[in-house]
């Protein structure tokens, strides 16, 4: 088969893996890797074609801010022949990863940090030394049963407490402990599992590209590294596909940054096990995925075509007085030891609005739109939630379509303006969740305006 436009792939993939003893965030508090359950990796899939390049990477960490991003691309582009616009670097956000980014009261692996961009890079000058004639296609099948809104309406007899205004919510994020108080989850997932096929012209599989709303599983223990679902996912292809010898299986986060799997009103029936949750679902995905790869279109001479455009944020920051009140807060905290509670919840919001307070008063990053084929990818650089993933796709009527959350950048939350007066964890003022009511707005009428130049 003869490609018309010379369009061509090739993957490749690294080690990253960080040694016992490193830190990992994700959580209020840091922990250390006493574990390695999994090994971590950097995948990267090159796509060349006679019109331009187009470099997609994903990377088992759970944050990365611009600022690293753009270290791993500088060092790309000065080892490979691509427009360093034209790369997408993303986050699985596993929470059982090296640490590269200080999320509440977890700072950043300095060390780690350092040795990772390198070994991203190396990530995609392998894929670019393994690039062949190629074909692609894209597919997407419904998944529904590993995604749960997160976000709930409770009884009245239980008043959520939000530790920034200290006021109430009107709705609780992940009731753990209180699901008696349960009335309903107040959005809708998106259950569908987008992805990207690429053979070579022997029919063998190089690589798929996948993506799913779910945010991560962590039915793990404390201090174990593992890429989680993701993980189980790539291997289970790895495993079942007809593959060439240089295959790479990746998975990228979607919009789900009010979605994951904790069943708390008991509507699934996943297993309770450490890792048991984990290896059903990235299995099962990974599974129905091939299932679905009969009913297949191969494209010999897929359209690629890429733009980002940079876009600014103003902050939500604490007033001056909302710093007195906070610093008071801080000045009688223990933060050397920490449990999960009402007062201690004060106490951790009470320092972040103090960190806050010394942040710019505004946020620039970037957003990212890959054509492929038929398929439009979109990159937004932070946690979106599934609402604003939904209403994109709907932007597309002709073309596949499918958001990359974490991508390039990480600027935390970006709820709905109207999730953020309902209140929730994910709503809460703090230097990870700051972006200006108006930026999940913003955000999708951004990637609107590029996904009607693409279609």
């Amino acid at each position: 088969m003869n490609t018309a436009n010379n369009f061509s792939a090739g993957v490749g993939k690294t080690n990253i893996t960080p040694p016992l003893g490193s830190g990992i965030n994700g959580d209020f508090v840091l922990h250390y890797a006493t574990t390695i359950h999994d090994d971590l990796y950097a995948k990267s899939l090159f796509l060349k074609n006679d019109e331009t390049s187009i470099l997609m990477i994903v990377v088992d960490i759970c944050s990365m801010d611009i600022e690293f991003v753009d270290q791993v691309k500088s060092i790309i582009t000065e080892k490979i022949d691509i427009d360093g616009q034209n790369i997408l670097i993303s986050s699985t956000h596993t929470h059982a990863a090296g640490s590269i980014a200080e999320v509440h009261l977890s700072p950043m692996d300095v060390g780690y940090r350092k040795s990772l961009a390198p070994k991203i890079a190396e990530s995609a000058v392998i894929a670019f030394s393994n690039l062949q004639p190629a074909v692609l296609a894209s597919g997407r099948i419904d998944v529904p049963d590993h995604v749960l809104c997160r976000r709930y309406k409770m009884k009245d007899e239980y008043q959520p407490i939000n530790p920034v205004s200290h006021t109430t919510d009107a709705i609780k994020t992940n009731p753990i402990g209180i699901e008696e108080y349960i009335i309903e989850p107040i959005a809708e997932p998106d259950p569908q599992l987008s992805y990207l096929a690429i053979n070579n012209l022997e029919g063998k599989c190089i690589s798929i590209y996948a993506n799913y709303s779910l945010h991560y599983v962590g039915d793990w223990e404390n201090g174990t590294i593992s890429a989680d679902y993701y993980g189980y996912f790539a291997q289970y292809l790895e495993n079942h596909l007809n593959t060439a010898d240089q295959f790479v299986a990746m998975m990228s986060n979607g919009t789900s940054g009010d979605i994951n799997i904790w069943d708390f009103q008991g509507l699934k029936n996943h297993p309770s096990g450490l890792f048991e949750k984990s290896i059903l679902i990235g299995e099962d995905l990974a599974a129905k995925l091939i299932q679905s790869m009969d009913s297949l279109e191969w494209e010999s001479s897929p359209r690629l075509r890429s733009q980002t455009v940079e876009a600014s944020f103003a902050l939500r920051k604490p007033s001056k007085e909302e710093l007195t009140e906070a610093e008071k807060i801080i000045a009688v905290s223990d933060y050397e030891t920490y449990n999960y509670d009402d007062a201690n919840l004060r106490k951790l919001y009470a320092r972040e609005q103090s960190m806050l307070y010394q942040f710019p008063d505004s946020r620039t990053s970037i957003f990212q739109l890959h054509q492929i084929g038929k398929t439009l990818v979109g990159g937004l650089p932070g946690e979106y939630f599934a609402e604003t993933g939904l209403w994109l796709k709907k932007q597309s009527s002709e073309m596949n379509y499918f958001t990359v959350g974490l991508a390039n950048d990480n600027i935390g939350y970006v709820p709905p303006k109207h999730e953020i007066e309902k209140g929730g964890y994910e709503t809460w003022r703090c230097r990870y969740s700051c972006m200006e009511a108006n930026a999940e707005e913003e955000s999708r009428q951004i990637m609107a305006s590029l996904i009607k130049k693409f279609s």
